[in-house]
């Protein structure tokens, strides 16, 4: 790695919190580099100085950072087994869930929870924590105003009961905002909420270096109550589970012993 660019790193180690050396090294230089070059900055250094005088500069930097896609129900047959199988087996022993939605990005994820949870568990107390290092893309969530393209994977009778339609935007019914709350948070840095029965943190991890991910496995385990769950991405299977106290329980779905 070049000395501007890991002076560049540590700078924004320091203004931001964010430890862009626990990202994939690659990836995250490609990313940041077509985005400096895009904004006419030759180097590091200029860009750096940009950076420091120009909020709107740093926050589209936090923007690409952060990888913000998503959709409600994304890969509807993990969120099937999250209904059918996962949330029943919380169901026998409590009437109060905790949920940790860990880089919700614009909410769709722990709305999607929050649909599911009236829909299907009405009887249910459920409290869903929706958490992101990116504050743009929470005061979006917070909005929870979304494109056709982010329900594609929703069925038309749920699209119809829990969202208002204007020019083509979906607005979000204001009876699933309250089972969400949501706050800043840095995975790589700030302290994790504990007593978690399920955690889902999906498609982020593979953006971390390996040293990165045991960190925030290890932090997960810990975060969870005995018997809690930890659900992850397609792309992130977790080979040795038991190496931080887990033990798989249905695939991608990871569960605390």
């Amino acid at each position: 790695m070049d000395e501007e660019y890991l002076y560049f790193v540590s700078q924004m180690k320091q203004k931001l919190g964010i430890d862009i050396a626990l990202y994939k090294e690659t990836q995250m230089k490609r990313r940041l580099t077509s985005l400096r070059n895009k904004r006419g900055y030759q180097d590091f250094k200029q860009y750096l100085q940009a950076l420091n005088k120009d909020e709107q500069l740093l926050q589209e930097f936090v923007d690409r950072l952060t990888i913000n896609v998503s959709e409600f129900y994304r890969n509807p047959k993990r969120w099937d087994i999250l209904q059918k199988k996962i949330i029943p087996v919380f169901r026998k022993e409590k009437q109060t869930l905790s949920i940790w939605s860990a880089a919700c990005s614009t909410g769709e994820e722990p709305y999607s929870i929050a649909l599911m949870a009236s829909e299907h568990f009405p009887d249910l107390h459920v409290q869903i924590f929706a958490t992101d290092i990116d504050e743009l893309v929470l005061e979006k969530a917070e909005q929870g105003v979304y494109t056709e393209q982010a329900l594609k994977d929703l069925p038309g009778n749920l699209k119809k009961k829990y969202f208002k339609e204007s020019h083509g935007l979906y607005s979000i019914d204001k009876q699933l905002k309250r089972y969400v709350t949501f706050k800043k948070h840095n995975l790589l840095a700030d302290r994790y909420p504990q007593n978690m029965d399920l955690i889902v943190c999906r498609n982020v991890l593979i953006y971390f270096t390996d040293q990165a991910k045991e960190i925030v496995y290890r932090k997960f385990s810990d975060a969870l109550v005995e018997k809690g769950v930890l659900f992850v991405g397609s792309t992130e299977q977790i080979f040795s589970p038991q190496k931080y106290g887990l033990t798989l329980m249905e695939t991608f779905f990871y569960q605390k012993v």
